[in-house]
């Protein structure tokens, strides 16, 4: 009997109820002709049952209803609209001797656990018959509820199945977990996972490399521009853009995208953004750079694994998720050398860094009981989707082997871009409204803003002082700051405005919404006043550890630091709209971090990966870095990860992302 419908039926099978009113055709699965149990849509729009649908897969290759050909991987789980509806149908109790209640059908398990009569008299009498009273020995108490299921053992040959509760051992379609939303199945059409246009599954491949970068010059900038930092939702430090004609552009093996896990033999995969920016600036001949590029997606195949598990140590690890939405926080990859899926990161914060039993570069041979020597990260993430509760992980770890070194608090997060040398697209100028998007802009604990006015008596003729950039008409739409104070004029003189300095207005004349030209004019021609009245947006770093990074700028040009801007106020945004589309069998290729966290409240979505060869990496605007802060008109604000990734599934084969694009560091 069934703990969880209260009726007799296979394990393996559907659970069976008996409904109080009768079902609409649409919301019946036409395999098993019965209401749908975790539904699964296909890409030509028909529904069934996940059992039902994975069991007919295993033996052909088309539809049933319509006989179009498909494959189990373009498959999705329904809407939380439809999944909703099924759950709320009502059902009677199965023991209608003892029991005549009727309830929703999600809340029959409870009923039958904690209220039904008729099944608490049923283990009752389960319970006698396997306990007989006698002098000999006694068989101990077997209970119903599988509540609990062991860890699987590791799979000596084969897939193997465990008998676990039906809500545990599921597999879905979903995106990787993690909040960290696993470029290889995330983002991914429907909210499938890493589909292709064949009938071979792909895996996202990454490849660590080092660097050797030599200079003419030693004070020579590198020629790149960076985002990320352990202080950040990014958590690496990852390339944004590659200047054209650069130290790195000449040696080309660097793009942007690619991840610098150290410099010059330092781990910088757990340092601030700062310190990250220090270290590239570092004058020197030679640069050695250890970097991880995510090189797409691969369909070879996989070569049967040979490798001895001598010396490597197997570990069962068991994570319980709150509900089937919680992510696990881990990112999965392929390896280019080795068969299977290897653990590549756990985000800070996440279910698996606060377990602190999973490690990077783990093997994972197993996870709820089905084979994955041989498996690939998607395969993964479907089984992890729809668990219910417990996800029971079997890994096989060499001891002393990293695929990266390890950090106190496992932060390290992984992710690619692209972007092109022109940027983002240059759209019509819109004005901004002062509310549009809004969100705290002081989520840094880093860097906070004051707003000044800065009132200056001057001759007429005498000059203000000051260079400037930005401008909206600049490729991020950057509103107008200070590049520096000259040691002649008015503003040195007083010694309130100083270099990154955000412009606000100039005796009343707005400067937030012009481009570059128009604010050199209006900053010329109110300096010929005698009185001149600035208002001006200083942003400070609350941490005094930071360093100010001026006393390394020798030799390099001067622009404020990506960090910085993240302080601004929503006000000071230029919000543009990017439009993808993509196939039915593609992925949207690009992942998230960030939202709401109850731990760290409101944090802005940031893209964090962006995966070779995907829509989002043709189109060219989007790039590592990027906050977004609306999906197809929807505001973002307030939204925790897992409710972002959903909405962004939804979308078949067209997005709008409205996002904020700030210029990386300059190295």
């Amino acid at each position: 009997l069934c703990c969880e419908c209260g009726q007799f039926h296979l394990l393996l099978d559907n659970h069976l109820y008996n409904f109080q009113d009768e079902v609409d055709d649409e919301l019946v699965c036409h395999i098993c002709l019965q209401p749908l149990l975790q539904p699964m849509d296909t890409p030509c729009g028909h529904t069934y049952c996940f059992k039902c649908l994975e069991n007919f897969m295993q033996e052909y290759n088309f539809c049933p209803m319509d006989r179009k050909k498909l494959s189990f991987q373009q498959c999705h789980r329904s809407s939380l609209l439809v999944r909703n509806l099924l759950d709320k149908l009502i059902v009677f109790c199965p023991f209608k001797a003892e029991c005549q209640q009727t309830m929703q059908r999600c809340e029959l398990e409870a009923h039958l656990q904690n209220r039904c009569p008729g099944f608490k008299k049923y283990k009752s009498e389960l319970q006698q018959k396997r306990n007989p009273i006698s002098k000999g020995k006694e068989d101990p108490p077997t209970k119903v509820e599988t509540n609990t299921p062991k860890d699987p053992e590791v799979p000596s040959g084969g897939s193997s199945l465990v008998a676990e509760s039906s809500a545990a051992a599921v597999v879905s379609l979903g995106t990787a977990e993690p909040g960290l939303v696993n470029p290889a199945f995330e983002e991914t059409e429907e909210g499938e996972s890493l589909i292709q246009k064949c009938n071979c599954r792909t895996s996202l491949v990454a490849e660590t490399t080092t660097i050797e970068i030599h200079r003419e010059d030693p004070e020579e900038e590198l020629g790149m521009r960076i985002v990320g930092g352990k202080d950040t939702p990014l958590g690496n430090i990852v390339v944004q853009e590659v200047l054209r004609d650069s130290v790195i552009a000449a040696d080309g093996r660097i793009a942007p995208g690619d991840h610098i896990l150290e410099v010059n033999g330092v781990n910088i995969s757990s340092v601030t953004h700062c310190q990250a920016v220090s270290f590239l600036r570092h004058p020197g001949p030679v640069l050695h750079l250890m970097v991880l590029q995510e090189k797409g997606f691969s369909n070879k195949t996989v070569q049967q694994d040979s490798t001895s598990a001598t010396n490597r140590e197997v570990i069962h690890v068991t994570l319980i998720k709150r509900d089937r939405s919680e992510p696990l926080g881990i990112k999965l990859i392929r390896k280019t050398d080795e068969a299977g899926i290897f653990i590549l990161d756990l985000l800070e914060g996440g279910l698996a860094a606060k377990n602190g039993k999973l490690s990077r570069n783990d093997r994972v041979l197993s996870i709820n009981g089905q084979d994955l020597r041989q498996g690939t990260p998607e395969a993964a993430a479907q089984i992890i989707q729809t668990t219910e509760s417990r996800v029971n992980f079997v890994v096989l770890r060499q001891p002393g082997v990293q695929l990266l070194d390890s950090v106190e608090d496992s932060s390290t997060s992984n992710s690619s871009s692209s972007s092109s040398n022109g940027g983002s697209p240059v759209h019509h100028r819109r004005r901004l409204e002062p509310n549009h998007y809004r969100r705290k802009s002081n989520y840094q604990k880093g860097y906070a803003s004051h707003e000044k006015t800065v009132a200056i008596k001057k001759e007429p003729k005498e000059s203000l002082g000051i260079t400037i950039g930005g401008g909206r008409d600049n490729k991020n739409k950057l509103p107008i700051y200070v590049t520096s104070v000259q040691p002649i004029g008015c503003l040195f003189r007083d010694g309130r405005i100083k270099r990154g300095d955000v412009l606000l207005s100039i005796n009343g004349i707005d400067l937030t919404h012009l481009n570059y030209y128009e604010a050199v004019s209006a900053l010329k021609s109110n300096a010929a006043s005698h009185s001149v009245v600035l208002k001006a947006l200083e942003i400070l770093s609350v941490n005094s550890t930071e360093p100010t990074l001026d006393i390394k700028e020798q030799g390099f040009s001067w622009s404020p630091l990506w960090i910085t801007w993240l302080g601004l106020p929503s006000y000071l945004h230029c919000c543009q709209d990017i439009v993808l589309s993509k196939g039915n069998l593609e992925s949207w290729g690009f992942s998230i971090v960030g939202g709401f966290e109850e731990s760290k409240g409101n944090q802005p979505f940031f893209i964090k990966t962006i995966v070779p060869g995907t829509p989002a990496f043709r189109d060219r605007k989007l790039k590592c870095g990027d906050e977004i802060v609306a999906v197809n008109g929807v505001p973002a604000i307030g939204m925790s990860n897992s409710e972002l990734i959903p909405m962004l599934k939804e979308q078949r084969n067209k997005v709008t992302l409205t996002v904020v694009s700030w210029p990386g560091s300059l190295v």
